[in-house]
Protein backbone atom coordinates (compact mmCIF):
# COMPACT_ATOMS: atom_id res chain seq x y z
CA UNK A 1 0.00 0.00 0.00
CA UNK A 2 1.29 3.43 -0.99
CA UNK A 3 0.35 6.66 0.78
CA UNK A 4 0.46 10.38 0.07
CA UNK A 5 -0.44 13.05 2.62
CA UNK A 6 -2.60 15.96 1.46
CA UNK A 7 -1.42 18.08 4.39
CA UNK A 8 -4.04 20.61 5.51
CA UNK A 9 -6.57 19.49 2.91
CA UNK A 10 -9.26 16.84 3.25
CA UNK A 11 -9.78 14.61 0.22
CA UNK A 12 -13.12 14.63 -1.60
CA UNK A 13 -12.52 13.03 -4.99
CA UNK A 14 -9.87 10.87 -6.64
CA UNK A 15 -9.46 9.88 -10.28
CA UNK A 16 -6.90 7.85 -12.19
CA UNK A 17 -5.73 9.27 -15.50
CA UNK A 18 -7.27 7.49 -18.53
CA UNK A 19 -3.92 7.92 -20.32
CA UNK A 20 -1.27 7.01 -17.72
CA UNK A 21 -1.33 4.28 -15.09
CA UNK A 22 1.02 6.27 -12.86
CA UNK A 23 -0.95 9.53 -12.65
CA UNK A 24 -3.72 10.28 -10.13
CA UNK A 25 -5.68 13.46 -9.43
CA UNK A 26 -7.14 14.35 -6.03
CA UNK A 27 -9.65 17.13 -5.32
CA UNK A 28 -9.33 18.33 -1.72
CA UNK A 29 -10.69 21.04 0.55
CA UNK A 30 -9.49 22.85 3.65
CA UNK A 31 -11.55 22.56 6.85
CA UNK A 32 -13.50 19.53 5.57
CA UNK A 33 -15.06 21.59 2.79
CA UNK A 34 -17.05 23.79 5.16
CA UNK A 35 -15.06 26.99 4.59
CA UNK A 36 -11.75 27.90 3.00
CA UNK A 37 -9.68 27.05 -0.04
CA UNK A 38 -9.42 24.01 -2.24
CA UNK A 39 -6.43 22.28 -3.76
CA UNK A 40 -6.08 20.04 -6.80
CA UNK A 41 -3.25 17.52 -6.59
CA UNK A 42 -1.78 15.79 -9.63
CA UNK A 43 0.28 12.91 -8.28
CA UNK A 44 2.75 10.54 -9.89
CA UNK A 45 3.52 6.97 -8.83
CA UNK A 46 7.29 6.49 -8.88
CA UNK A 47 9.81 3.94 -7.68
CA UNK A 48 10.32 6.18 -4.64
CA UNK A 49 6.63 6.42 -3.76
CA UNK A 50 3.97 8.97 -4.62
CA UNK A 51 5.14 12.48 -5.52
CA UNK A 52 3.23 15.66 -6.29
CA UNK A 53 3.77 16.56 -9.95
CA UNK A 54 1.56 19.64 -9.80
CA UNK A 55 -0.83 21.41 -7.44
CA UNK A 56 -3.42 24.10 -8.09
CA UNK A 57 -4.95 26.19 -5.31
CA UNK A 58 -8.51 27.50 -5.63
CA UNK A 59 -10.46 30.10 -3.70
CA UNK A 60 -13.20 27.70 -2.71
CA UNK A 61 -13.55 24.04 -1.77
CA UNK A 62 -13.18 21.31 -4.39
CA UNK A 63 -15.62 18.39 -4.32
CA UNK A 64 -14.84 16.35 -7.43
CA UNK A 65 -12.37 15.90 -10.28
CA UNK A 66 -12.55 14.40 -13.78
CA UNK A 67 -9.83 13.88 -16.36
CA UNK A 68 -10.41 14.98 -19.93
CA UNK A 69 -10.98 12.07 -22.29
CA UNK A 70 -9.58 14.10 -25.20
CA UNK A 71 -6.48 15.77 -23.75
CA UNK A 72 -4.02 13.91 -21.53
CA UNK A 73 -2.98 17.03 -19.58
CA UNK A 74 -6.39 18.54 -18.82
CA UNK A 75 -8.79 17.92 -15.97
CA UNK A 76 -11.95 19.41 -14.47
CA UNK A 77 -12.81 20.38 -10.92
CA UNK A 78 -16.17 20.89 -9.19
CA UNK A 79 -16.12 23.82 -6.78
CA UNK A 80 -18.09 24.96 -3.77
CA UNK A 81 -18.64 28.41 -5.28
CA UNK A 82 -20.70 26.92 -8.11
CA UNK A 83 -17.92 27.04 -10.70
CA UNK A 84 -16.28 24.41 -12.90
CA UNK A 85 -12.63 24.90 -13.79
CA UNK A 86 -10.45 23.29 -16.45
CA UNK A 87 -6.74 23.02 -15.63
CA UNK A 88 -3.84 22.09 -17.90
CA UNK A 89 -0.87 20.51 -16.15
CA UNK A 90 1.29 21.00 -19.24
CA UNK A 91 1.39 24.76 -18.67
CA UNK A 92 3.44 26.66 -16.12
CA UNK A 93 0.51 28.81 -15.05
CA UNK A 94 -1.37 28.17 -11.82
CA UNK A 95 -4.65 29.46 -13.22
CA UNK A 96 -7.34 27.46 -15.04
CA UNK A 97 -7.42 27.62 -18.83
CA UNK A 98 -11.23 27.80 -18.74
CA UNK A 99 -13.92 28.42 -16.14
CA UNK A 100 -17.71 28.15 -16.16
CA UNK A 101 -20.04 29.56 -13.54
CA UNK A 102 -23.74 28.95 -14.17
CA UNK A 103 -24.68 26.80 -11.19
CA UNK A 104 -26.28 28.74 -8.35
CA UNK A 105 -24.92 26.50 -5.59
CA UNK A 106 -22.12 24.01 -4.93
CA UNK A 107 -21.09 21.77 -7.81
CA UNK A 108 -20.72 18.31 -6.38
CA UNK A 109 -19.80 16.17 -9.38
CA UNK A 110 -18.23 16.45 -12.83
CA UNK A 111 -18.03 13.64 -15.38
CA UNK A 112 -16.50 13.49 -18.84
CA UNK A 113 -18.38 11.69 -21.61
CA UNK A 114 -16.45 8.52 -22.41
CA UNK A 115 -18.00 8.15 -25.88
CA UNK A 116 -18.56 11.69 -27.18
CA UNK A 117 -15.32 13.04 -25.78
CA UNK A 118 -16.12 16.67 -26.55
CA UNK A 119 -18.72 16.89 -23.76
CA UNK A 120 -18.91 16.68 -19.99
CA UNK A 121 -21.63 17.11 -17.38
CA UNK A 122 -21.95 18.55 -13.89
CA UNK A 123 -24.46 18.28 -11.06
CA UNK A 124 -25.18 20.76 -8.31
CA UNK A 125 -27.07 21.40 -5.13
CA UNK A 126 -29.13 23.90 -7.13
CA UNK A 127 -31.22 21.02 -8.52
CA UNK A 128 -29.82 20.94 -12.04
CA UNK A 129 -27.55 18.87 -14.23
CA UNK A 130 -25.75 20.75 -17.00
CA UNK A 131 -24.06 19.51 -20.16
CA UNK A 132 -20.99 21.39 -21.38
CA UNK A 133 -18.35 21.51 -24.08
CA UNK A 134 -14.82 22.73 -23.34
CA UNK A 135 -15.01 24.72 -26.56
CA UNK A 136 -18.04 26.77 -25.48
CA UNK A 137 -18.33 29.56 -22.94
CA UNK A 138 -21.89 28.60 -21.93
CA UNK A 139 -23.55 25.30 -21.13
CA UNK A 140 -25.17 23.35 -23.95
CA UNK A 141 -28.13 22.07 -21.96
CA UNK A 142 -29.71 22.35 -18.51
CA UNK A 143 -31.61 19.37 -17.10
CA UNK A 144 -33.71 20.12 -14.00
CA UNK A 145 -33.92 17.52 -11.24
CA UNK A 146 -35.69 19.82 -8.72
CA UNK A 147 -33.58 18.29 -5.98
CA UNK A 148 -30.03 18.54 -4.68
CA UNK A 149 -28.09 16.32 -7.10
CA UNK A 150 -24.93 14.78 -5.76
CA UNK A 151 -23.94 12.66 -8.74
CA UNK A 152 -24.34 12.80 -12.52
CA UNK A 153 -22.67 10.61 -15.16
CA UNK A 154 -22.83 9.79 -18.84
CA UNK A 155 -23.31 6.16 -19.79
CA UNK A 156 -20.04 4.55 -20.92
CA UNK A 157 -22.05 2.76 -23.62
CA UNK A 158 -23.94 5.66 -25.20
CA UNK A 159 -23.02 9.31 -25.83
CA UNK A 160 -26.61 10.44 -25.23
CA UNK A 161 -27.64 8.72 -22.01
CA UNK A 162 -27.07 10.66 -18.80
CA UNK A 163 -28.05 9.64 -15.27
CA UNK A 164 -28.35 11.54 -12.01
CA UNK A 165 -28.77 10.54 -8.35
CA UNK A 166 -30.43 13.07 -6.06
CA UNK A 167 -31.37 13.82 -2.48
CA UNK A 168 -35.05 13.06 -3.19
CA UNK A 169 -34.21 9.32 -3.32
CA UNK A 170 -34.58 9.09 -7.10
CA UNK A 171 -32.36 7.96 -9.95
CA UNK A 172 -33.13 9.83 -13.17
CA UNK A 173 -32.22 8.85 -16.71
CA UNK A 174 -32.09 11.46 -19.48
CA UNK A 175 -31.89 10.59 -23.17
CA UNK A 176 -30.53 13.57 -25.07
CA UNK A 177 -31.73 12.07 -28.37
CA UNK A 178 -35.35 12.69 -27.42
CA UNK A 179 -37.13 15.90 -28.30
CA UNK A 180 -37.00 18.63 -25.66
CA UNK A 181 -40.43 18.89 -24.12
CA UNK A 182 -42.10 19.34 -20.78
CA UNK A 183 -40.10 16.32 -19.56
CA UNK A 184 -36.73 17.95 -20.47
CA UNK A 185 -35.35 14.72 -21.99
CA UNK A 186 -36.30 12.75 -18.85
CA UNK A 187 -37.10 9.16 -19.85
CA UNK A 188 -36.98 7.32 -16.52
CA UNK A 189 -37.31 8.26 -12.86
CA UNK A 190 -36.73 5.42 -10.40
CA UNK A 191 -37.58 5.67 -6.69
CA UNK A 192 -34.57 4.14 -4.99
CA UNK A 193 -36.53 3.10 -1.94
CA UNK A 194 -38.69 0.67 -3.94
CA UNK A 195 -38.62 -2.88 -2.53
CA UNK A 196 -36.39 -5.42 -4.31
CA UNK A 197 -37.89 -7.23 -7.26
CA UNK A 198 -37.38 -10.57 -5.51
CA UNK A 199 -37.72 -9.86 -1.79
CA UNK A 200 -37.77 -13.54 -0.90
CA UNK A 201 -34.06 -13.72 -1.76
CA UNK A 202 -33.13 -10.74 0.39
CA UNK A 203 -31.36 -11.49 3.65
CA UNK A 204 -33.75 -10.81 6.51
CA UNK A 205 -30.87 -10.42 8.93
CA UNK A 206 -29.35 -7.42 7.19
CA UNK A 207 -32.12 -5.70 5.24
CA UNK A 208 -35.54 -4.89 6.58
CA UNK A 209 -38.59 -3.52 4.77
CA UNK A 210 -40.10 -1.04 4.25
CA UNK A 211 -37.39 1.13 2.72
CA UNK A 212 -37.83 4.80 3.69
CA UNK A 213 -36.64 7.44 1.20
CA UNK A 214 -33.08 8.64 1.75
CA UNK A 215 -30.54 10.80 -0.03
CA UNK A 216 -28.61 9.21 -2.88
CA UNK A 217 -24.97 10.34 -2.80
CA UNK A 218 -23.34 8.35 -5.59
CA UNK A 219 -23.99 6.09 -8.55
CA UNK A 220 -22.07 4.43 -11.36
CA UNK A 221 -22.73 2.60 -14.64
CA UNK A 222 -21.56 -0.96 -15.07
CA UNK A 223 -18.77 -0.97 -17.65
CA UNK A 224 -19.87 -4.23 -19.30
CA UNK A 225 -23.67 -4.34 -18.98
CA UNK A 226 -25.25 -1.30 -20.58
CA UNK A 227 -28.48 -1.43 -18.55
CA UNK A 228 -26.97 -1.94 -15.08
CA UNK A 229 -26.33 0.87 -12.58
CA UNK A 230 -25.47 0.86 -8.90
CA UNK A 231 -26.70 3.58 -6.51
CA UNK A 232 -25.85 4.21 -2.87
CA UNK A 233 -26.27 6.86 -0.22
CA UNK A 234 -27.31 7.78 3.28
CA UNK A 235 -29.20 4.58 4.14
CA UNK A 236 -25.93 2.55 3.88
CA UNK A 237 -27.27 0.23 1.17
CA UNK A 238 -25.91 -0.29 -2.34
CA UNK A 239 -28.66 -0.99 -4.84
CA UNK A 240 -28.18 -2.46 -8.29
CA UNK A 241 -30.79 -1.51 -10.90
CA UNK A 242 -31.55 -2.83 -14.36
CA UNK A 243 -33.15 0.05 -16.27
CA UNK A 244 -35.07 -2.41 -18.48
CA UNK A 245 -37.15 -3.39 -15.43
CA UNK A 246 -36.75 -0.53 -12.98
CA UNK A 247 -39.68 -1.27 -10.68
CA UNK A 248 -37.15 -2.09 -7.98
CA UNK A 249 -33.50 -3.04 -7.46
CA UNK A 250 -32.31 -6.41 -8.68
CA UNK A 251 -29.80 -6.51 -5.83
CA UNK A 252 -29.40 -4.83 -2.46
CA UNK A 253 -25.96 -5.04 -0.83
CA UNK A 254 -25.82 -4.38 2.90
CA UNK A 255 -22.85 -4.09 5.22
CA UNK A 256 -21.63 -0.51 5.62
CA UNK A 257 -22.19 1.05 9.03
CA UNK A 258 -22.63 4.62 7.79
CA UNK A 259 -23.50 6.40 4.55
CA UNK A 260 -21.88 5.20 1.33
CA UNK A 261 -20.13 8.17 -0.25
CA UNK A 262 -18.71 6.70 -3.48
CA UNK A 263 -19.07 3.57 -5.59
CA UNK A 264 -17.20 2.45 -8.72
CA UNK A 265 -17.69 -0.58 -10.96
CA UNK A 266 -14.51 -2.37 -12.01
CA UNK A 267 -13.20 -1.59 -15.52
CA UNK A 268 -11.84 -5.16 -15.71
CA UNK A 269 -14.55 -7.46 -14.32
CA UNK A 270 -18.32 -7.10 -14.89
CA UNK A 271 -19.41 -8.17 -11.39
CA UNK A 272 -16.94 -6.35 -9.14
CA UNK A 273 -17.84 -3.13 -7.32
CA UNK A 274 -15.90 -0.87 -4.94
CA UNK A 275 -17.47 1.36 -2.30
CA UNK A 276 -16.19 4.08 0.04
CA UNK A 277 -18.07 5.01 3.17
CA UNK A 278 -18.26 7.31 6.14
CA UNK A 279 -17.59 4.21 8.27
CA UNK A 280 -13.90 4.69 7.28
CA UNK A 281 -13.73 1.57 5.10
CA UNK A 282 -13.56 0.74 1.44
CA UNK A 283 -15.26 -2.52 0.51
CA UNK A 284 -15.25 -4.82 -2.50
CA UNK A 285 -18.50 -6.48 -3.57
CA UNK A 286 -19.54 -9.01 -6.15
CA UNK A 287 -22.84 -9.31 -7.92
CA UNK A 288 -24.05 -11.47 -10.81
CA UNK A 289 -27.40 -11.71 -12.53
CA UNK A 290 -27.38 -15.50 -12.34
CA UNK A 291 -25.88 -15.74 -8.86
CA UNK A 292 -22.80 -17.53 -10.23
CA UNK A 293 -20.41 -15.13 -8.51
CA UNK A 294 -21.81 -15.98 -5.11
CA UNK A 295 -21.47 -19.67 -5.81
CA UNK A 296 -17.81 -19.62 -6.90
CA UNK A 297 -16.25 -17.16 -4.45
CA UNK A 298 -14.63 -18.18 -1.16
CA UNK A 299 -16.82 -18.24 1.95
CA UNK A 300 -17.40 -15.01 3.80
CA UNK A 301 -15.61 -14.09 6.97
CA UNK A 302 -17.63 -14.30 10.22
CA UNK A 303 -17.70 -10.50 10.47
CA UNK A 304 -18.97 -10.01 6.93
CA UNK A 305 -22.48 -8.88 6.08
CA UNK A 306 -25.21 -11.12 4.84
CA UNK A 307 -25.63 -12.19 1.24
CA UNK A 308 -28.32 -10.35 -0.70
CA UNK A 309 -29.78 -11.18 -4.09
CA UNK A 310 -26.72 -12.80 -5.61
CA UNK A 311 -24.22 -10.29 -4.20
CA UNK A 312 -21.90 -10.25 -1.25
CA UNK A 313 -19.01 -8.44 0.33
CA UNK A 314 -15.63 -9.86 -0.69
CA UNK A 315 -13.44 -7.87 1.68
CA UNK A 316 -12.71 -4.50 3.18
CA UNK A 317 -9.83 -2.06 3.48
CA UNK A 318 -9.91 -0.34 6.91
CA UNK A 319 -6.72 1.75 6.75
CA UNK A 320 -8.41 5.17 6.63
CA UNK A 321 -8.98 6.92 9.95
CA UNK A 322 -11.72 9.35 8.84
CA UNK A 323 -14.60 9.45 6.35
CA UNK A 324 -13.63 7.87 3.02
CA UNK A 325 -14.99 10.11 0.28
CA UNK A 326 -13.45 8.90 -2.98
CA UNK A 327 -12.37 5.69 -4.67
CA UNK A 328 -11.33 4.85 -8.23
CA UNK A 329 -9.90 1.95 -10.23
CA UNK A 330 -6.70 1.98 -12.24
CA UNK A 331 -7.57 1.26 -15.87
CA UNK A 332 -4.25 -0.40 -16.68
CA UNK A 333 -2.16 -3.34 -15.57
CA UNK A 334 -3.29 -5.92 -13.02
CA UNK A 335 -7.00 -6.14 -12.30
CA UNK A 336 -7.04 -4.89 -8.75
CA UNK A 337 -5.19 -1.62 -8.18
CA UNK A 338 -7.23 1.31 -6.94
CA UNK A 339 -6.90 4.59 -5.05
CA UNK A 340 -8.95 6.05 -2.21
CA UNK A 341 -8.98 9.39 -0.39
CA UNK A 342 -10.67 10.71 2.70
CA UNK A 343 -10.96 13.32 5.39
CA UNK A 344 -7.84 11.93 7.11
CA UNK A 345 -5.75 13.92 4.57
CA UNK A 346 -4.45 10.75 2.95
CA UNK A 347 -4.47 9.21 -0.50
CA UNK A 348 -3.98 5.44 -0.41
CA UNK A 349 -3.08 3.26 -3.40
CA UNK A 350 -3.80 -0.41 -2.76
CA UNK A 351 -4.59 -3.77 -4.34
CA UNK A 352 -8.16 -5.00 -3.96
CA UNK A 353 -6.95 -8.60 -4.29
CA UNK A 354 -5.02 -8.20 -1.04
CA UNK A 355 -8.17 -7.48 0.97
CA UNK A 356 -10.51 -10.10 -0.52
CA UNK A 357 -11.51 -12.49 2.25
CA UNK A 358 -10.69 -10.15 5.11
Amino acid sequence: MLEFRTQGFNGYGVKYSPFFDSRIAVAASANFGLVGNGRLYVLGLTANGIVAEKTFDTQDSLFDVAWSEAHENQLLTASGDGSIKLFDIGLDEQFPVASWHEHAREVFSVHWNLVAKDKFCSSSWDGTVRVWSPERAQSILTLPTHSCTYSAAFSPHSPSLLSAASSDSHLRLFDLRTRPSASNHLTLSVPLHSPPQNPSNTSKTSISAPFPPSEALTHDWNKYRDTILAVAGVDRLIRVFDIRKASGPVAVLAGHDYAVRKIAWSPHLPDLLLSASYDMTCRAWTWATDGSAAATLPPMTPSGPALSLGGRELGRMPAHTEFVTGVDWCLFGAEGWCASCGWDERLLVWDVRAVVGR
